[in-house]
């Protein structure tokens, strides 16, 4: 378990209680803490003296954010093992979290990069339920990958040959979430993407969330704001510079649907709407897919 820490003391005992009561028990926690000023190193130190320095073991994080954070724990050589779940300091993880993603892995041949994801149920500060994150039905895929984020990195599991590929990205990359680049890089080099409409997470929200559930009215509002405002297309510019480092390692279709995808943003209108029909580029929902043509037509993708 991959758990990234910053001033998390509220809820991060809760977290940790939810993390040893798993039906997979063979894991081990690994803490990156970002220089907390609050009490989340004594929770961890705390737990640590409980569970042993094997089952969790706390780190210096870099300090760069969270995105930077997670990844640096998938750059850390010291840190062996056949999957890794990515995990925020403030969630509840059902019992079964990891046992179902690992459950699903155990069907794809090693070598192969798998990421697997879910949707979340959404609890207030409280534990109390509030909804659930939006269920997306379209099959989870490089053309989606590219313009949208499909899950939290808070429910990925990933296996040795996906944490052996995103090892490799440029420390100097900018990352917008390690979330979505692991979504991006592993669909676009023939990775096999899982998207489990069953929730295994209680994703907490609160006044601290960094990134929220985009479920809500409102949410969805200052997402299209995002879109058309000239933030997605921002986003678009570091993820493909980002995956252009990887462009050898795509698959030839998806080495294709990014050279449409890029030919398109530099395009006049006509031939801008042409080569993302051609390119496959979509989000998962009606309203989405019409917010991208939105942006589209207004050059901010």
């Amino acid at each position: 378990m991959l758990l990234s820490t910053y001033n998390g003391a509220t809820f991060l005992a809760e977290q940790l209680d939810s993390l040893i009561q798993q039906t997979h028990k063979q894991w081990t926690i690994y803490a990156s803490d970002d220089g907390s000023s609050d009490a989340t190193l004594d929770i961890l130190e705390d737990y640590q003296s409980r569970l042993g320095r094997d089952r969790l073991v706390i780190l210096n994080g870099p300090q760069h954010g969270f995105a930077a954070n997670f990844l640096s724990l998938l750059q850390r050589d010291e840190i062996q093992a056949p999957y890794f779940a990515f995990c925020d300091q403030d969630d509840l993880w059902t019992p079964e979290r990891l046992e179902v993603g690992v459950r699903w892995i155990h069907e794809i041949p090693a070598e192969r990069p798998a990421l697997f994801c879910s949707r979340t149920q959404l609890i207030d500060e409280h534990g109390l339920p509030i909804g659930y994150s939006p269920l997306f039905s379209k099959p989870p895929c490089f053309e989606n990958a590219l313009v949208q984020s499909i899950a939290g990195g808070n429910t990925m599991l990933l296996n040795s040959a996906a944490r052996d590929l995103l090892k490799q990205t440029p420390r100097d990359a900018r990352i917008i979430s390690h979330d979505w680049w692991a979504y991006i890089l592993v669909s676009g080099c023939g990775g096999a993407v899982a998207y489990d409409k069953e929730p295994t997470i209680r994703y907490r929200q609160h006044g601290n969330n960094i990134i929220g559930s985009n479920s809500s009215l409102h949410d969805r509002l200052v997402r299209v704001r995002k879109m058309l405002g000239g933030t997605f297309r921002e986003w678009n510019d570091a993820n493909l510079k980002a995956i252009s480092y990887f462009r050898n390692r795509l698959t030839r279709e998806n080495r294709k649907t990014l050279e449409l995808f890029e030919q398109s943003r530099r395009a006049d209108l006509p031939t801008r709407l042409r080569l993302i029909h051609q390119s496959g580029v979509h989000r998962q929902t009606l309203p989405g897919t019409l917010g991208l043509a939105a942006a589209a037509i207004l050059q901010r993708l």
